[in-house]
């Protein structure tokens, strides 16, 4: 009998600790995503964003929390990208547009690997190329926002998503800098 008393409390001491030191290390973790979150125009976005995606949900500063962002926006825009390519080689009727499209999504692409690489020396110079990416958001949302297909349907849902990442992904690169001078311009 003692030793299943024995085993019961360290049983219970296990579990009792995964709650107890699990909200410690998510305060943390929250402090660097609350940060970044009050500098974007969708707070709950950011927040369910963030705290669900695991390499954000990680984040042990600002900077990692920040790569992670930019790492995600440049996940969605490779896929959006190879979308876009593959809807022009199938659908002659899309052709130009989506190659426009794509031509975009590859300039997005380019301004996020650059923001990347940037963010550690010169996060004002990693912002200012995630901020860039909005012109290209509106080149591709005036490309297929009135078209009715199927296709353009899709990737105009991506491009809202891709938009919400960027916004993201800016809050993040200004978080790092930290000296609030974005904060203003991005009302």
């Amino acid at each position: 009998m003692a030793s299943y008393s024995g085993c019961f409390f360290v049983v219970t001491l296990a579990v009792l600790s995964q709650f107890l030191l699990a909200p410690a290390s998510a305060l943390v973790n929250r402090e660097y995503i609350d940060s970044n979150c009050q500098r974007v125009k969708n707070k709950q976005f950011c927040i369910q964003t963030l705290t669900t995606y695991p390499p954000t949900a990680a984040a042990t500063g600002l900077l990692p929390l920040a790569e992670a962002v930019v790492g995600l926006a440049i996940s969605h825009c490779e896929k959006t990208a190879g979308f876009a390519a593959e809807t022009a080689k199938k659908d002659a009727t899309l052709k130009t547009q989506f190659n426009e499209c794509h031509d975009a999504y590859v300039g997005i692409l380019a301004s996020l690997k650059s923001a990347l690489l940037e963010l550690k020396d010169s996060p004002d110079t990693a912002n200012y190329d995630v901020m860039v990416s909005g012109d290209e958001i509106r080149r591709v949302k005036g490309l297929v926002e009135k078209n009715t297909d199927t296709a353009s349907k899709t990737l105009m849902e991506m491009t809202l998503q891709m938009e919400k990442l960027l916004d993201l992904a800016a809050g993040a690169t200004d978080a790092v800098d930290d000296d609030d001078e974005n904060l203003h311009r991005r009302a």
